[in-house]
C-alpha cells in the first residue's frame, strides 16, 4: 500500500516482463521446500518463500491483504468504523468491488468510497437522476439514470446506461434508451441484464454497452435478475415471473400471481423459489414453471434468500420467516418494521433493515433468535438492501452510509508464531539463500533478450 493509502500495483506490461532466470541456488531452495512441505508446515513454508525468492516486498503487501482483519460473524459485537455523511441517499442499493463501495446518490451523482475507511476517491454528477442500483466489477461501474423532460412529466422520462471508469469515474461508453432502467442492474460473465420501465427486457455488452437483445414483455420491470442455468429469471410489476434463455432473450416460461414481483428469485436445483406482492412464497419448477407450492405471510414479499436447505423470506407484515425448501415453516419473528430489502446472510445469521427502526437486527437463522443489533443513530428509511466488502457491514440511512466492524485494528496482520524447529529451519534457509546470492554475484550476467 501507497503513502496515499491505495494499494499499489506489482503488475508488469507485456512490455514489461523480464524473461524468468533459474538462480543458482535453485536446487538447495527445492530441498528446503521439500522438507517444510514433508511436515506439512504452511507458516514456514510462507517466511522461506520470502527468504529463497527474493520477493519479500511483494508477499509481505499479499499476506497483509489476506490477513487484513478478524472474519465477521454479525452475532458478534460490531462497532461503527466510519460514516459518510448525506442527507440524500436513495431506495437504490450501492454497488462494490473487492476494495471499493459505490454510493449511488439523488441528483444523478455516485460516490467512490474506500472500503476500509470511508476515504473519498472521487465523485460523478451525471445529472437527471439515478434509476436503478449500480453494479460494479473490478474495471467498471455501471450506473443507469433517467431525465425527465422539460414539463415534468414522468411518462417523457429517457434513460441512459452508462459505465464509469474505477479509478477517475469517467465514462467509458453510454448507451441511450427510450425509456429508463428501473430496479437493479445484473452481470452475468461480459453480459449486464436490466429490466426498463417500458416493460422491456435487455441484455447489454458490458464492454462496449451495445444490446444484445431487447425484448418487450408489457408491464414495467422494477426488480432484480436473476442468472442461472444459462436462464434470467425476472419478475414484473403486473405480477409475472419469467423464465428467459440467456442467450437470445426467448421466453421459455411465466408464471402470473396476484401482486408485483420486485425481488431476486433464489433458484435450488430444479426450483425456483420467489415473493410477491399478494402476500404469497411461490416454489415452481425451473424446467417448465409449474408450481410445486405456495406459501402465505401476512402482507407482500420482496425478500426470499436461500440459505442452506432453508429459504429466509422477509415480509412487509414486519415478520421474518424461515422455510425448508419443501415449505414447512420452521419459525416466525417479528421486527420493528416493514422489511422491503434483502436481508444480509452470513454462516449462521441474518441481518434485517426494517423500516421506520433506528435499529439493524441479527437473528440467528437456526431459531429465528435476536442474537445482536446494530444502532444507526438514524431512522432507516431506505429500501437499500446491507452488504458487507471485507470485513466491513454497510448500511443506508436517510443521513448517509455507515460501516460497522469489529472492534479490532484491522491494518497490522497477525504475526506469524515459529517454534525452535521453525526457527531452525529458517536459519539454514537463509544460509543457503545467502550462498546462492554470493555466487551469482560472482557470475557473468547475460544480456536480456527482452530489454
Amino acid at each position: 500500500m501507497n503513502s496515499n493509502g491505495r494499494i499499489a500495483d506489482y503488475t508488469f506490461g507485456s512490455r514489461e516482463r523480464k524473461p524468468a532466470r533459474r538462480s543458482f541456488s535453485y536446487s538447495y531452495q527445492e530441498k528446503i521446500l521439500g522438507t517444510v512441505q514433508h511436515h506439512h508446515n504452511y507458516k514456514l513454508f510462507l517466511i522461506l518463500t520470502v527468504l529463497l525468492s527474493g520477493v519479500a516486498p511483494f508477499l509481505t503487501s499479499t499476506i497483509a491483504r489476506i490477513d487484513s482483519g478478524p472474519r465477521v460473524l454479525l452475532s458478534q459485537p460490531l462497532t461503527i468504523r466510519w460514516r459518510y455523511e448525506s442527507s440524500v441517499t436513495l431506495n437504490l442499493t450501492p454497488a462494490f468491488d473487492s476494495e471499493r463501495i459505490y454510493l449511488p446518490l439523488a441528483g444523478g451523482t455516485i460516490v467512490s468510497l474506500k472500503a476500509t475507511d470511508g476515504q473519498l476517491y472521487w465523485r460523478s454528477d451525471m445529472g437527471g437522476e439515478l434509476s436503478a442500483s449500480p453494479v460494479a466489477d473490478e474495471s467498471m461501474v455501471y450506473v443507469a439514470s433517467e431525465t425527465v423532460g422539460s414539463d415534468g412529466e414522468a411518462h417523457r422520462s429517457a434513460g441512459a446506461l452508462r459505465a464509469l471508469g474505477r479509478e477517475a469515474g469517467v465514462t467509458q461508453w453510454m448507451t441511450s434508451l427510450v425509456k429508463p432502467l428501473l430496479g437493479s442492474l445484473t452481470i452475468s460473465g461480459e453480459k449486464l441484464f436490466a429490466g426498463g420501465s417500458d416493460g422491456r427486457a435487455y441484455a447489454f455488452d458490458k464492454r462496449t454497452g451495445a444490446v444484445f437483445w431487447s425484448i418487450p414483455f408489457g408491464a414495467p420491470f422494477s426488480g432484480q435478475p436473476v442468472i442461472e442455468n444459462s436462464r434470467v429469471y425476472l419478475g414484473s410489476e403486473d405480477g409475472t415471473l419469467w423464465a428467459l434463455e440467456e442467450s437470445t432473450g426467448r421466453m421459455l416460461w411465466r408464471y402470473r400471481t396476484k401482486g408485483p414481483i420486485r425481488g431476486p428469485v433464489a433458484v435450488s436445483g430444479a426450483t425456483v423459489y420467489f415473493g410477491s406482492g399478494d402476500g404469497y412464497v411461490y416454489a415452481v419448477s425451473a424446467e417448465k414453471g409449474h408450481l410445486i407450492w405456495r406459501k402465505r405471510t401476512g402482507a407482500g414479499v420482496q425478500a426470499v434468500s436461500r440459505v442452506g436447505e432453508s429459504l429466509l423470506v422477509a415480509s412487509l407484515d414486519n415478520f421474518a420467516y424461515l422455510f425448508n425448501l419443501k415449505g414447512a415453516r420452521l419459525w416466525k419473528k417479528q421486527l420493528p418494521g416493514r422489511i422491503s430489502s434483502q436481508p444480509l446472510t452470513l454462516e449462521d445469521d441474518a441481518l434485517f433493515t426494517p423500516l421506520s427502526s433506528s435499529v439493524a437486527i441479527v437473528l440467528a437463522l437456526r431459531d429465528g433468535r435476536q442474537v445482536n443489533s446494530l444502532p444507526t443513530g438514524n431512522e432507516i428509511t431506505s429500501s437499500a438492501s446491507p452488504i458487507i466488502v471485507g470485513n466491513a457491514v454497510i448500511v443506508t440511512t436517510e443521513k448517509g452510509l455507515l460501516a460497522f466492524a469489529p472492534p479490532t485494528d484491522i491494518t497490522r496482520p497477525a504475526p506469524l508464531l515459529l517454534d525452535d524447529q521453525d526457527l531452525r529451519l529458517a536459519g539454514l534457509a537463509s544460509i543457503f539463500a545467502s550462498t546462492g546470492s554470493a555466487r551469482r554475484q560472482n557470475t557473468p550476467r547475460t544480456r536480456d533478450s527482452n530489454p
